[in-house]
């Protein structure tokens, strides 16, 4: 009977494992999906040319802020 009860919670523990590698797994997929679209969107806004003093500030602002979430995002990896 004990090898029963321990075969069983090794299936457990296996399934345990497999389920925390595929959320692990899904999670880094996540972050790169993110890191993706924020790379993309600070690539837009690198491609604007304005002589515009306020627009250009609007723009830098916006990839001062672009660029510290790239940085953020990667700190949890």
């Amino acid at each position: 009977m004990a090898n029963a009860t321990e075969a069983g919670s090794g299936s457990r523990e296996r399934s345990v494992s497999e389920e925390l590698r595929r959320l692990a797994i899904q999670k880094k997929a996540e972050i790169e999906r993110q890191r993706q679209a924020l790379n993309l969107q600070r690539e837009h806004i690198l491609s604007q040319r304005t002589s515009n003093p306020a627009r250009r500030a609007g723009l830098e602002a916006a990839l001062a802020q672009i660029e510290g979430q790239i940085v953020a995002l990667e700190m949890t990896i």
